[in-house]
């Protein structure tokens, strides 16, 4: 019997099951309400967001220089391989969980664990890291009005040096990120479809005024802030030089965090077969071509040197030699509303992670449980809002970013080794959507990913090993002992050819 209790770990779910899951026949299921240009919405939504209006700027400060729009191409291209891979289960496994759906299916319940925990990194840490965001536009903003918000309330009580070590700021809590993450949790409540209609509308206003921005910028830049285009390495990996353009595309790698979020929406999507390997490269190429423009100009209007603070966009415009106040302005309400966008993202992910790996019975059952007439996962809306509040609250902007890239290209490469594995032990089963090129694709994917997570610092290593050690305790302590995996017998699980 305990041996038979320690193969659960290895046991898969098969694909059929998935399917009957999302369908509704094995326990409660959500409303299908979103289409191709919802999706897409939502993917552009949650990426647009910290990567662009405030990592930018700490990355060119510190790792990249100007080349920090090249640091995002080559981020993009491993989100690309990785896509490719993410498209395929999407289509294949329509429903909620995302990367740790697709572990579960391919690679056993514990893979799927660890990386359902490593999600919580790349949603629930990341709706707290640009709510951080938020709340220094917002007072960037407050400030130009001739208002200051009270310094005990402005910021987190901790902060955290170049030399990675941590400080006290005198303050007790950032207030208005913990306000706007309330906020987010609060139209949440109201369903799927509400949420959606207000992330839609803020995700046009966003693009365009980031297009705004590129236009009128291109006319004011100064090339000599280009130059050198790669500075040269400062003495260590990582400050400046080709290896601060890894590090910075590893770091920058966050900023695509969003584009996967479509893939956690695959029980709600009409047609997922269809609309959501679409939707996936749609949001990744208006993000790209946004990154890489709004980079390269606000390295051209302001020294890269000056730009490490939360709100870059902003102080780049008001460091250009002419008055570019109504650019200025648009892109200061715009980023408040557009961060606000991707809060709401972070926080629907997460929630439906929670949701799969509840029904899964890995997590208590009260996190898969839908309430009201908009069927929303109730109470892990509110938890998943709670503890993204108290984040934000008073953990600083630095110790976040990198263990979120961290535990995301973790996750992107597990997908790529799914695929290579469910090709091998089931290569009949019905793909709408094949990723080409298998297994070049596949492994590149692996290698970029790899290659992008090497070049982060070893701290980053060693709290994601904390944060793992910490997971695997959850799951020896409740998770393995209430799987439905587990106790449904072989035929709810079985392999993928199930």
């Amino acid at each position: 019997m305990a041996g038979a209790r320690g193969l659960t770990i290895l046991r898969r779910k098969s694909v059929a099951l998935c399917v009957a899951e999302s369908l509704g026949e094995r326990g409660p299921n959500l409303e299908r309400t979103l289409g191709f240009w919802s999706l897409t919405a939502f993917g552009v939504g949650c990426t647009i967001g910290a990567g662009i209006f405030s990592l930018t700027g700490e990355v060119a400060a510190h790792q990249t220089g100007p080349a920090v729009s090249l640091a995002f191409v080559l981020a993009s291209v491993a989100c690309f391989l990785a896509g490719l891979c993410y498209a395929e289960f999407a289509a294949m496994v329509p429903i909620s969980g995302s990367a740790y759906s697709y572990a579960y299916v391919t690679l056993g319940e514990l893979t799927a664990w660890i990386i359902g925990w490593s999600l919580v990194l790349e949603w629930l840490f990341s709706a707290s890291l640009v709510a951080i965001s938020w709340s220094g536009y917002a007072q960037a903003a407050l400030h130009d009005l001739g208002l200051a918000f009270p310094p005990l309330l402005a910021q987190a009580p901790f902060t955290v040096d170049a030399g990675r070590h941590v400080l006290a700021t005198g303050a007790w809590l950032d207030l208005p990120a913990v306000t706007v993450v309330l906020a987010c949790t609060a139209l949440l409540l109201a369903g799927t479809r509400t949420s959606a209609a207000v992330n839609a509308a803020i995700v046009l206003a966003k693009v365009l005024a980031l297009i705004v921005l590129v236009a009128v910028g291109a006319r004011y830049v100064h090339p000599a802030n280009w130059q050198p285009f790669i500075p040269p390495n400062g003495g260590s990996f990582g400050q400046f030089g080709w290896s601060g353009l890894a590090r910075g595309a590893g770091i920058l790698f966050f900023a695509y965090l969003g584009f996967d979020g479509v893939s956690t929406l695959a029980e709600e999507a009409r047609n997922p077969q269809r609309t959501l390997p679409w939707s996936l490269f749609a949001s990744l190429l208006v993000c790209t071509v946004l990154y890489v423009g709004v980079s390269f100009i606000i390295t051209g209007l302001a020294d890269y040197r000056s730009l490490a603070v939360a709100d870059p966009l902003y102080y780049a415009l008001s460091a250009a030699r002419v008055p570019l106040g109504p650019v200025k302005a648009l892109v200061s309400v715009v980023a408040l509303a557009g961060l606000v966008s991707v809060v709401l993202a972070c926080i629907v992910g997460q929630v439906r992670i929670f949701y799969s790996m509840a029904r899964d019975g890995l997590l208590p059952p009260a996190l898969a449980g839908v309430r009201g007439p908009h069927r929303t996962p109730l109470i892990g809306t509110l938890l998943t809002g709670a503890v993204a509040a108290l984040i934000a609250g008073v953990i600083p902007l630095g110790a976040l970013g990198e263990l979120i890239s961290l535990g995301t290209l973790l996750a992107f490469t597990m997908v790529c080794v799914g695929v290579l594995v469910l090709r091998r032990i089931d290569p009949a089963a019905q793909r709408p959507f094949r990723a080409p090129w298998v297994p070049v694709v596949p492994v590149l994917g692996i290698v970029s990913c790899v290659a992008l997570m090497v070049s982060l610092p070893g701290g980053t290593w060693l709290q994601l090993g904390v944060w793992a050690a910490l997971g695997l305790v959850i799951y020896a302590a409740y998770g393995r002992r209430h799987s439905r995996l587990r106790d449904a017998g072989p035929s709810a699980g079985g392999s993928a050819r199930a």
